[in-house]
This record gives structure tokens, C-alpha cells and sequence, in this order.
């Protein structure tokens, strides 16, 4: 990354309460950007966002981007040089059951982030974030490419989908033919880890609530193979891909597939099994598998070696180096250390490769 590229910029980012949202809104502010976030309430208690004080650092504005028009009012308020769409409902096992509220966040959110974004008229980049569920999966051990089908069988996974089409659509119909709107993307990324998580139905979130209550925690889905990455990972590719597609490196529109090389494609059992021991308290995890689960893909894989030659993205910390980070940040936390500072230290390790 180039750090002088966001000095004084000015970036909207929806979701900035959130998960990824926080750890990016911490990053862009200490490259000195401008962000102004929109997003609804932190979602959880404790959360990443107050943990950090973000509030402090960055302009947070609490609203719903199924708000059409409020959120079309912010984009013109902020006049934003980057636009950065992360707000999203994003459990799988959330959006059984509830399908109209995972559709009208996930899709009609970004139709209307994207119908602002035109409207506005003067951004450089816009990227989508959506997620490696979008594509169509059979299951089968071939990592996914960007030109693969989009699909998904839960409404959470389709939905991711459905906005990839739409950030397509918006990108051949005016973002190619208007120079003016700036470039768009969007970015897929792999399983995320990393401190300041706490969602229901997550598995580090999951893993750290028994942990720090002395508990053993339970595993439901062992044998499932996802690409586990730190959260800095795909995030430090979705400001390359901004900053190249900013300087009219890159066509518009394109997509990005973010993950792990094969080393970090490991199952649930394992990821669980070294959260515990990186814990540090002698507790294991207690397999237990759900009956009649409703259905969640067991093999999902990226090839992202994509943005490894075009960009010249690519991991910078292993799987065990990732699980000892994330451990480490909710260590910390627990221990009432500063995590604006803790977090910033993460980031700054991150940047210079190291992990110690």
C-alpha cells in the first residue's frame, strides 16, 4: 500500500460499527484519512467499535442503508473521495430466519449505496464488499475464481450474490460509461479472524465466551473446511485494490477474491482446537454436532492468486500466527488494556510483517 494515498482523503464507509468495519474505520484514521461512517448500531455487547473508542477518531453516523434517502444525504455530506460498502447482515444462520430483512439489507443496501454513490457523482473508487459465500458451490476441491458462477444456497449466501450481480450491473451500465462516478469493485474474502468479534453463531466469537467464562466450547459443524484468514489480511487488499483502481489501473467493474493460500484452508476442529491452546487455560473443545442443522457448505475455497499477480496482495501472517493474534487482542481485552492502542500495535506489527 501507498499510506501518502489516504492522507487527507476523504472515505464513507457503511458498516463501519461492525466487526471489519471498526478494524478498517482504526486503520484509514491512523493513514489519516477523513471517515465518515454509516451504519446501524454496534451489534453486539462488548463490541470492537467502543472497545477502541472510534468515536473519537472518525465521524460515525448511526442509520440503515435500507434508508434510501437518509443514506443518499450522507454520501452528499461526506463528499467522499472513496466509498467503502461493508454494512451488511452477515450470519448465515441468521438469515433462515430472517430472509426479508437479509435481502433488503444485503441487496436493496447496496443498490442503494450504489444509486447514492451515482448520484454524487465525484468518487474516485467505490468498493463492494460482499464474501466468499457468494459463488455457486458444489462443494467440490477446486478454490474458486472471480469469473466463476454466482450463487448460494441460504438466503445469506445468495444474497452476497445477488450483490455481486448488482455491482456488476451498476458497473457496465453507468460507473464504465460515466468516467465521472470513479472506478467500482467489489472484494470476496475468506473466513475472518481476529480480535474485537463477538457475532452469535461464529466460531472465534463462540470460542471466546466459554473460554473466558472456564468453559469447554462446543463445535457443531467439526469437519468443515474454510479459508481462515486475519481480518488485516483481506483488509490490507481492499485498499490496494482501491488505490490501483483509483489511479485507472484497473477496469471497472472488477472483483477480488482475498484469501489464504492452501496452509489456512484447515477444518473448524483444527481452527478450534488451537484457539483453545492459544488461550493458554488447558480447556478443549467439546465436539458436538448438530442434528438436523439447517444447511451451511462444508468445502469452500478461494484462489487468490488474482490479486497475489496483479496487485501483488498476499498474506503476511500464517494461520498460527493469525490465532495467536487474535488470542492475544482478546487477552488484552480482558486484561482492561487500552485496545486502541493494542489494536494500532496489531496493525502496525501487521504492516512490518512481524506477528511477536
Amino acid at each position: 500500500m501507498t499510506p501518502t494515498f489516504w492522507q487527507g482523503k476523504s472515505v464513507f464507509l457503511t458498516g463501519h460499527t461492525g466487526f471489519k468495519g471498526s478494524w478498517l474505520s482504526l486503520w484509514l484514521s491512523e493513514l489519516g484519512a477523513r471517515v465518515t461512517g454509516y451504519a446501524l448500531a454496534p451489534p453486539t455487547e462488548p463490541n470492537m467499535f467502543t472497545a477502541c473508542a472510534l468515536e473519537q477518531r472518525i465521524t460515525s453516523q448511526i442509520a440503515d442503508v435500507r434508508d434510501a434517502v437518509a443514506l443518499t444525504d450522507a454520501v452528499s455530506a461526506a463528499r467522499p473521495d472513496i466509498v467503502i460498502h461493508m454494512a451488511a447482515q452477515p450470519l448465515v444462520r441468521y438469515s433462515y430466519a430472517h430472509p426479508v430483512e437479509t435481502y433488503a439489507t444485503n441487496v436493496m443496501g447496496t443498490v442503494h449505496l450504489l444509486e447514492a454513490v451515482r448520484r454524487y457523482g465525484h468518487a474516485q473508487a467505490t468498493l463492494i464488499v460482499t464474501s466468499d459465500k457468494c459463488y455457486e458451490n458444489s462443494e467440490q476441491p477446486t478454490p474458486f475464481r472471480e469469473s466463476d458462477p454466482m450463487g448460494g444456497h441460504d438466503p445469506y449466501s445468495n444474497s452476497k450474490g445477488c450483490a455481486e450481480l448488482v455491482t456488476r450491473a451498476y458497473g457496465q451500465s453507468y460507473f464504465a460509461a460515466t468516467p465521472s462516478l470513479g472506478a467500482l469493485v467489489s472484494a470476496r474474502a475468506g473466513n475472518v479472524i481476529g480480535g474485537g468479534d463477538w457475532a452469535s453463531d461464529r466460531l472465534v466469537p463462540d470460542i471466546v465466551r466459554a473460554l473466558a467464562q472456564g468453559e469447554a466450547p462446543i463445535i457443531r459443524r467439526p469437519n468443515a473446511i474454510r479459508p481462515w484468514q486475519h481480518v488485516l489480511e483481506p483488509l490490507a487488499g481492499y485498499l490496494l485494490a482501491i488505490e490501483h483502481s483509483a489511479s485507472g489501473a484497473l477496469q471497472t467493474p472488477d472483483t477480488w477474491n482475498f484469501a489464504p493460500d492452501s496452509a489456512g484452508q484447515v477444518s473448524v476442529e483444527q481452527v478450534a482446537t488451537d484457539l483453545c491452546s492459544a488461550w493458554g487455560k488447558g480447556i478443549v473443545p467439546y465436539i458436538q454436532p448438530e442434528a438436523n442443522a439447517q444447511h451451511e457448505a462444508t468445502l469452500l475455497t478461494l484462489d487468490a492468486s488474482k490479486a497475489t499477480r496483479e496487485l501483488g496482495w498476499h498474506p503476511r501472517w500464517t494461520l498460527p500466527q493469525a490465532l495467536e493474534q487474535t488470542m492475544a487482542w482478546y487477552r488484552a481485552y480482558y486484561a482492561g488494556e487500552n485496545m486502541q492502542h493494542y489494536s494500532l500495535a496489531q496493525i502496525n506489527r501487521y504492516c512490518a510483517g512481524v506477528a511477536a
